[in-house]
């Protein structure tokens, strides 16, 4: 089953909170998360902030049970309560108990009732396990309980904690098994972009058994795209049918049930952000810079992880003629409170700029437009399949590795991954090959404006 509520941290959050809660004495700790949420049917909370409550203020503790200072509650419910921020009470459970016990039950009824009378109208309480597991559940103002579905923790793994199966959560799924599809099948992928690269990330995704997957892309298919958009045909691009029309209806054939929905859309409009908000991971698989910058804000504001994906084929002069001087293609991976596709230089103001005068004059910035898929040469309709297809399965294969790791090296290590087919070359980057700049929107949510960008503003034209 598909969760209907989830909790989601950074791992800089998840590494404070255990150090936190487990001092070394045995002895229940206690910390608070204040939490944004994610807009629409699906209840994704995102813990924002961080109360840790000192282990002497919580009088005697034990190795069974605390006492919440109302000290600490008042300083989450200030926290919370001007944005109506969702507030989760988060103790440990030394002893590795992995359910609420009854003083827990006692506790809760106690506290929940005092932080609904300040604001909100969703709270919750957590436990974490020694193995750092965390399983909680939420209250509305009706004092009604609902069960965290699922815990993640975005870091260079992907963890996964499923409510319905907390005495196994530390151990993931082995990649590539029945196991690891039955899990997809409860998770929703965002690929943002069904073209060149996205249509075969979009492909992989669908075949490897999400749950629920959605597309998001503006364009219509025309003849120039039929030689590398997987599932499209002639009567497509004469009817010029959008190419998440296309994807979907052949994909959807591939189960009983409808599964694939697409949104024919730019991912800088606000139906489009928030039908990504849904997800639990995003493949953005796009070739202009402003949607890279969308996704990757998007990626920080939701704390999802980011799979991003590009090729390129630079060329060289060679007497009057051009040649191929590489093939290449770049697969970076994100997690929000890392460094971000900015932070890489896979986007700047610059090159924003720089584009955005393409679209409004292209005249007066033709020299600086790159044309398509091979840079210096013109081509209307590239013969790329392969490099895509190549691109594309690294892509996907990279987040097979968080989610279900395999490699012999830490993933910290395959930030970045770039391959150069003219050399056979692929190199890999760490996360501290490349600066951390603080993002001001992380875990932002659905504030206002979205993502920060005055664009995505409800009275905004775009």
């Amino acid at each position: 089953m598909m969760p209907s509520v989830t909790l989601c941290m950074t791992l800089e959050t998840h590494t404070l909170l255990r150090g936190h809660l487990f001092p070394g004495d045995g002895k229940e700790a206690a910390s608070l998360l204040v939490c944004t949420r994610v807009p629409g049917p699906r209840v994704r909370l995102l813990a924002k902030d961080l109360i840790t409550v000192p282990h002497e203020a919580c009088g005697e503790r034990t190795p069974h049970s605390l006492n919440w200072p109302g000290r600490c509650i008042e300083e989450a419910i200030d926290k919370a309560k001007n944005e109506s921020l969702a507030i989760i009470l988060l103790h440990s459970h030394p002893n590795g108990y992995s359910d609420f016990s009854d003083t827990d039950d006692t506790s809760d009824a106690a506290v929940i009732p005092c932080i609904f009378e300040a604001h909100g109208d969703i709270h919750g309480s957590a436990v974490m396990l020694p193995s750092g597991v965390i399983f909680g559940r939420i209250y509305d103002s009706r004092g009604r309980l609902t069960p965290i579905d699922l815990v993640t923790v975005v870091g260079h793994n992907l963890e996964f904690w499923w409510r319905d199966d907390i005495a196994n959560a530390s151990q993931r799924p082995m990649a590539f098994t029945s196991a690891m599809t039955q899990e997809l099948s409860r998770l929703t992928a965002c690929v943002v972009g069904i073209s060149g690269t996205g249509s075969i990330t979009a492909e992989a995704v669908c075949r490897l058994g999400f749950g629920r997957v959605i597309g998001i892309d503006h364009d219509h298919v025309e003849d120039k795209n039929l030689n590398r958009i997987l599932n499209t045909v002639k009567q497509d691009a004469k009817k010029k049918r959008p190419k998440v029309e296309v994807f979907a209806e052949r994909a959807n054939l591939y189960r009983d049930e409808p599964y694939f929905d697409g949104l024919q859309s730019n991912l800088l409009a606000r139906d489009a952000v928030i039908a990504a908000a849904q997800a639990d991971i995003i493949f953005c698989c796009v070739d202009t810079h402003q949607g890279r910058m969308v996704a990757d804000r998007l990626a920080a504001a939701f704390l999802l992880p980011l799979f991003d994906v590009g090729v390129l084929i630079p060329t060289r002069k060679h007497g009057q003629l051009s040649a191929v001087a590489e093939v290449t293609g770049r697969i970076d991976y994100v997690r929000p409170g890392g460094c971000s596709l900015a932070d890489r230089k896979v986007y700047t103001p610059a090159t924003l700029q720089a584009e955005a005068l393409a679209e409004s004059d292209p005249n007066a910035h033709q020299e600086q437009i790159r044309a398509g898929y091979i840079d210096g040469v013109s081509e209307q309709a590239p013969s790329v399949i392969a490099l895509n297809m190549r691109a594309s399965s690294a892509c996907v294969m990279e987040f097979i590795a968080r989610a279900y790791p395999f490699r012999h090296d830490p993933n910290h290590m395959y930030s970045r991954t770039q391959f150069m087919l003219a050399e056979a070359i692929e190199e890999h980057s760490p996360e501290d090959a490349f600066p951390v700049v603080h993002s001001i929107i992380l875990a932002r949510g659905a504030r206002e404006p979205l993502l920060g960008l005055p664009a995505l503003s409800p009275e905004s034209p775009t």
